[in-house]
């Protein structure tokens, strides 16, 4: 099965999702049971056969069962069910393997099967109760519920990042030195942002690193408390016959998030005859070079692919000055 060709117009709220399944045996029953789990599609390049794998001289983690080749490109192939604590009774010749690119990284993830594509809207998408969180350690970003079953949307970018901590984000020591560069220019004392995100970890993160370079920060967890929280500055700023910007100078949002994307809501903005004067920073996994159309299309004024976080906090201040008319 390769890679899907149906496009979804950006800005409409709406994904698709890979549906997959892993068949696993319950170590004290000895009963099988079939666990359904979802990606996006966007980060899916081909669904495959079990390849023939080689072994690493260097096994990161026992979910890691190697790399193969694949068209000239040398691929990891993690076991998804080992990563998630579960024993896979599927036999490895009837196994399918989702090889994906998110974060400008390819790797691959064995399953048991795949079952067919879901077109939805980010409304369907439940963000996972605390007691969901807990269990999953925090590797569930959203819950779709069917008649007959529940789907579970993994956290692909938190799994990568646990099995290779190279790939994780972070502030770098070095990093304030060149953003105190870039906002020198910048004349106002304090700038004000407003962050999307539904990862609790990365949102605070962002909120630290923009903290830390003089912002002050509003955090919220889906785009549809973004745009409510807009709506509110902007009935505000008209309230006190006061520019916007004395409210709010940016909005850094992910794409993929439930109830309302990153898509849909940097729409929303730039068709907005007064918040579409405020720039607008997609700051996602899905900021790839096949994918980077989508924001350019809804009228993102930049887009940076995570873990980029310094990246992000430089572009924030030039943007800003690029509003005000200031060169940097």
């Amino acid at each position: 099965m390769s890679q899907t060709n149906i496009l979804l117009e950006s800005g409409t709220n709406e994904l698709e999702l890979v549906e997959f399944f892993i068949d696993e045996k319950d170590a004290v029953s000895g009963q099988t049971y079939r666990g359904f789990y979802g990606v996006n599609v966007a980060k899916v390049l081909e669904i495959i056969r079990m390849p023939v794998v080689t072994q690493l001289p260097e096994i990161p983690h026992p979910s890691v069962l190697g790399a193969f080749n694949l068209r000239s490109r040398i691929i990891p192939l993690v076991d998804l069910a080992l990563w998630l604590g579960k024993a896979m009774c599927t036999d490895k010749n009837d196994t399918k393997v989702i090889v994906s690119e998110f974060n400008r990284i390819t790797s691959a993830f064995m399953v048991s099967g795949v079952t067919r594509i879901h077109r939805l809207s980010w409304t369907q998408v439940e963000p996972p109760g605390q007691h969901l969180n807990e269990y999953s350690g925090s590797s569930v970003t959203g819950v779709v519920r069917f008649e007959d079953r529940i789907l579970l949307i993994l956290d692909m970018e938190k799994i990568l990042a646990d099995l290779n901590p190279g790939l994780a984000m972070r502030i770098e020591a070095t990093a304030m030195a060149e953003i105190e560069e870039t906002r020198k220019p910048v004349k106002k004392e304090h700038y004000r942002a407003l962050i999307a995100d539904d990862s609790t970890s990365i949102r605070r993160m962002i909120g630290t690193m923009l903290e830390k370079a003089g912002f002050e920060v509003t955090q919220t967890v889906n785009g549809q408390d973004a745009w409510d929280a807009l709506a509110g500055l902007k009935q505000k700023a008209a309230e006190g016959n006061i520019p916007l910007t004395d409210l709010v100078d940016i909005l850094v949002s992910d794409i993929e998030m439930p109830v309302m994307d990153g898509h849909n809501l940097t729409k929303r903005v730039k068709d907005d005859p007064v918040l579409k004067e405020l720039p607008v920073i997609l700051f996602s996994s899905l900021i790839t070079d096949r994918l980077r159309h989508k924001g350019e299309s809804v009228g993102a004024d930049d887009q940076i692919s995570k873990p980029n976080i310094t990246e992000l906090t430089k572009r924030a201040y030039e943007l800003i000055a690029q509003r005000q008319g200031i060169a940097l």
